[in-house]
């Protein structure tokens, strides 16, 4: 197969493989660009490995980085662009069921591609668009087929994270897992928690994100993943749930998790308790709770303007569309002219503040101030007061005298 109509991100890569293939060597381009150019995705970077080891790759460039040398990656700085170039290599000794103990480098493509998870990932190509498929991935990206490269059960035992990935792409691709592979999946499940859930995260939200996350959600629960990552194991009919959802559509992580917060009925603590355990970043857990309270308000019809002046229109038009898969979402051009008609949308907006308070004489610092400014805020949000230093001033001063 030949590709002729290159995408950008090769076209600009071709004079550094072009170089490596004039000093005798072998130059591809590997992996997901190659892959998503066959289905006709498009892609953001390309990787390129070559048979030339990382020493041999410095010498031809003058400016390059080693960015993963350990692992036979250098990076070569070309036109203000870098091109990670990683050696062929076999790996060997994976006690961790994560990374290899042993990396070794090596001049052939066909050892280096027996390494990698899955078929459609296994492709090479040389910079005139000619790809190498040899193990069949391009005859399984017809077919919409994950199958994993060799024996999956030893490659899941090489990587224990490929069983996520190999939801994910299915997910991501509306593919399906070939039966020997989904069979090894389920067979080695419980290896899942040998790996960093870090990890997991990742390819749970690009598989949540995809194009069947429903699939992707049915072979957890098929395989018995979802037994083996934080909390699932007690949502099972609750994950069964939101994959009866259609056309999920799903944007962000922050729709992943309110979603699977909502669905599971979590509070604000449970919430916060959950997201901890998926090791999810406090501003992740604190839009997650908002959007959930806000998806509550939604659902029992009590959205104040107070309400959605602490949520922000952004997790507002959030929460508003996960709202829609339980049939109780509000139209969302109305919901926009609500918020955009609030008299103010952040507290900087206000006409006062507490150094103008302390200044006036009227408060000093300490737990006072704060608590009247957020009075203030409300009033003003809510409408019964105007935003404007001299009302503001005497709101203050009754507030304090109540």
């Amino acid at each position: 197969m030949k590709i002729k109509n290159l995408p950008d991100e090769f076209e600009k890569a071709r004079p550094v493989m072009q170089k490596i293939e004039a000093a005798g060597y072998e130059a591809y381009f590997v992996g997901g660009s190659v892959r998503d150019t066959i289905i006709g995705e498009k892609i953001h970077d390309v990787d390129i490995a070559s048979s030339a080891y990382p020493e041999e790759i410095k010498k031809l460039f003058k400016r390059t980085v080693d960015t993963g040398i350990e692992h036979g990656t250098v990076m070569v700085l070309d036109n203000d662009k870098g091109y990670e170039i990683t050696t062929f290599r076999t790996e060997s000794g994976y006690q961790d069921y994560r990374r290899p103990d042993k990396v070794t480098f090596v001049r052939s493509l066909k050892e280096d591609l027996k390494r990698r998870d899955f078929t459609i990932n296994a492709l090479a190509m040389r910079e005139n668009g000619e790809v190498t498929d040899l193990f069949g991935g391009i005859a399984d990206i017809d077919k919409k087929i994950i199958r994993a490269v060799g024996n999956p059960n030893e490659r899941f035992n090489e990587d224990a994270l490929r069983m996520m990935r190999a939801v994910r792409f299915a997910s991501k691709l509306n593919f399906n897992i070939e039966k020997e592979t989904f069979n090894a999946i389920e067979k080695h499940s419980s290896l899942l928690e040998k790996i960093a859930i870090e990890r997991i995260y990742v390819e749970f939200i690009k598989m949540m994100k995809g194009l069947k996350p429903k699939q992707g959600i049915d072979d957890m629960i098929s395989t018995n993943m979802y037994l083996h990552v934080p909390l699932f194991a007690d949502y099972r009919q609750q994950l069964s749930n939101i994959s009866h959802f259609k056309n999920l559509n799903l944007n962000n992580e922050i729709e992943v998790w309110s979603l699977i917060c909502f669905e599971f009925g979590l509070n604000r603590e449970q919430i916060s308790n959950f997201l901890k355990s998926w090791k999810a970043s406090n501003e992740v857990i604190n839009n997650t709770q908002t959007c959930c309270y806000a998806l509550n308000a939604i659902q029992n019809d009590n959205m104040s303007d107070f309400l959605m002046y602490l949520t922000g229109e952004n997790l507002l038009l959030e929460a508003n569309y996960i709202a829609s898969f339980y049939d109780c979402s509000i139209d969302n051009e109305l919901l926009k002219k609500q918020y955009s008609s609030l008299p103010i949308k952040n507290k900087k907006q206000l006409a006062i503040n507490g150094g103008i308070l302390i200044k006036n004489g009227i408060l000093k610092p300490g737990p006072m101030l704060g608590k009247a400014l957020n009075a203030i805020e409300k009033q003003v949000v809510i409408g019964n007061l105007d935003n404007n230093t001299e009302n503001i001033i005497n709101f203050t001063k009754q507030y304090l005298k109540e």
